[in-house]
């Protein structure tokens, strides 16, 4: 656990709904910003109490941080499957946490932090901002497929609280890279800003492209009589098949470019020829070898 809301309103694991009322009303006359202006630790201790008050005054969320569903941040644990977690058919899993400006306290009581400062310290609170307070940032993770990180795509993901989210995929993005939707988050407190939805992206692995940088590579099957002959093929690239010229006389393992084929157009497609024999073996093909002037011929091959 990175930190404990109970600590951080000097609470046990067994306060209940008043207690944490009464704990944070505490700390906030002893720490609020207007109380102590210029005091950077104090603000950090305020601003932690804050956040504990808003996990502890949600009863779900309390719920499942006292279960050990969530930690302090409102992130999915991994004992609980923080992989795995309210998956949708695109593959989204989002965190549980709730925005500052939850309204239903444990037990049912009504929190609103907006009224705790009014009692505090009048309704002329907020000189400082801290009475309009921003909404939590919501995380959950999104499983995409390899074509869409290349070329980029729109997907709708539902949300643990009900809610729907377009989330627009830039091409070329990677796999841990996090997506922040300004004010896609957690509500804001007596009219300040909500929170934004930050999205961490998972590319899931294609059956034969491969990423290297901006460039894309595979490999392609083709036929003996195409290499000693040379041909025009199709190859498939991320943006659609294109006919691919393959010289005569290449050799397995040899790389033909496709300019601009790449991440998002910004890259190039390498494309490496795999030789493949017919299968079952081919009598005809054994007899022509037995009979080829060069069957004596050695490729090069690593010494040692």
């Amino acid at each position: 656990m990175s930190w404990d809301p109970y600590a951080a309103l000097g609470l046990g694991r067994t306060a209940n709904a008043d207690d944490i009322r009464r704990a944070y009303r505490k700390l906030a006359k002893e720490l609020h910003p207007d109380v102590r202006p210029g005091d950077k630790q104090a603000e950090e201790r305020f601003k932690r109490a804050t956040a504990a008050f808003n996990m502890l005054s949600e009863p779900a969320t309390k719920t499942r941080f006292d279960r050990g569903e969530i930690d302090a941040d409102g992130n999915e644990r991994a004992a609980f499957g923080s992989r795995a977690h309210t998956h949708t058919r695109h593959g989204a899993r989002a965190s549980a946490g709730a925005g500052p400006g939850a309204g239903g306290g444990p037990g049912g009581a009504e929190f609103d932090l907006g009224d705790i400062f009014s009692d505090l310290f009048g309704s002329g609170t907020g000189a400082r901002g801290y009475s309009r307070m921003r909404g939590r940032d919501v995380r959950f993770s999104l499983d995409i497929d390899f074509l869409d990180a290349v070329n980029g795509a729109k997907r709708r993901v539902s949300l643990s609280e009900g809610r729907t989210l377009d989330v627009n995929i830039p091409p070329g993005v990677e796999s841990g890279q996090v997506l922040r939707l300004k004010g896609q988050g957690g509500p804001g407190v007596q009219g300040g800003p909500a929170g934004d939805a930050l999205v961490e992206l998972t590319v899931r692995p294609h059956a034969f492209f491969r990423r290297e940088g901006q460039d894309i590579h595979m490999d392609l099957n083709v036929s003996l009589t195409e290499v000693a002959e040379g041909a025009r093929v199709q190859a498939p690239t991320p943006s659609g098949p294109v006919s691919l010229s393959i010289p005569a006389g290449s050799n397995s393992g040899k790389l033909l470019r496709l300019k601009g084929k790449g991440v998002g157009g910004a890259g190039d497609q390498i494309v490496r020829l795999v030789v493949m024999l017919p299968e079952p073996a081919d009598e005809d093909l054994r007899k022509f070898v037995k009979k080829w002037p060069k069957r004596d011929y050695v490729p090069p091959r690593p010494a040692g």
